[in-house]
């Protein structure tokens, strides 16, 4: 049986939509790259889950900085 795990999350349940949100974007072709979206469409999932924690970050939510 698998162990539940104690202690505190890495990152907030917001933080979490805020991905998810990047994600759909993404996945509608509408995900923009760049300051205010003025660069070109995101091309790799990896790309939109990092934009998904930056805005996450920006709106001071619980999210580990970068490293």
């Amino acid at each position: 049986m698998a162990k539940k795990r104690k202690g505190k999350r890495k990152y907030s349940r917001s933080s979490g939509n805020e991905v998810k949100n990047e994600m759909h974007r993404y996945k509608r072709g509408k995900a923009k790259s760049g300051r205010g979206g003025k660069g070109g469409k995101v091309k790799s999932r990896k790309q939109a889950i990092a934009i998904g924690l930056s805005k996450a970050r920006k709106k001071g939510k619980k999210v580990p900085r970068k490293r």
